[in-house]
């Protein structure tokens, strides 16, 4: 609870403070969890933000098949997010799983979905990610993740309860 605890607090931080935006907000454990939040806006109930990363140091020699499992696991357990999430695609030779939005949203427009790059490369991380296509146009835009101040520190929390 150390990170989701200094993240809520930090978030409060810029709230009361009016602070100057974007920050990113930063949170570490005793096991050597990192975890980011590069926050755009906030209000009294919400945060916007372009990314999040959970970096996770145990995972920098684990087996593909632990990166697989946390994929699972993962995909499973947060499903309160705009869409349904899970893996893609599986890449042993450069140790990461893609998960993505299943189905994306669609809109007039186009789509958007959450991308989420599990890797065992470096310290191994988490990202996530949300993006945007334009019917018609090649390639794709990420774009802000607006959530409630409640949902971000539920999804902290199962991400780091998630860890293997």
């Amino acid at each position: 609870m150390a990170v989701r605890d200094d993240v809520e607090r930090e978030l409060n931080n810029l709230r009361q403070a009016g602070a100057t935006l974007p920050k990113q907000v930063r949170a570490t454990d005793s096991t050597g969890l990192v975890l980011t939040v590069d926050v755009s806006a906030i209000d009294s109930m919400s945060v916007e933000f372009s990314e999040l990363t959970l970096f996770v140091p145990q995972l920098q020699s684990a087996a593909f098949d632990v990166l697989k499992q946390w994929a699972s696991d993962l995909s499973s357990r947060i499903t309160y997010l705009m869409e349904n999430i899970g893996p893609l695609e599986f890449d042993p030779a450069a140790g990461q799983v893609l998960i993505r939005s299943t189905p994306p949203s669609q809109l007039p427009t186009g789509t958007e979905f959450f991308e989420i790059m599990l890797s065992t490369v470096g310290a191994g991380t988490f990202t996530l990610k949300r993006f945007k296509s334009v019917k018609g146009q090649p390639g794709r835009d990420q774009v802000s993740i607006q959530v409630t101040t409640e949902l971000l520190l539920r999804l902290i929390d199962d991400l780091i309860d998630t860890v293997p």
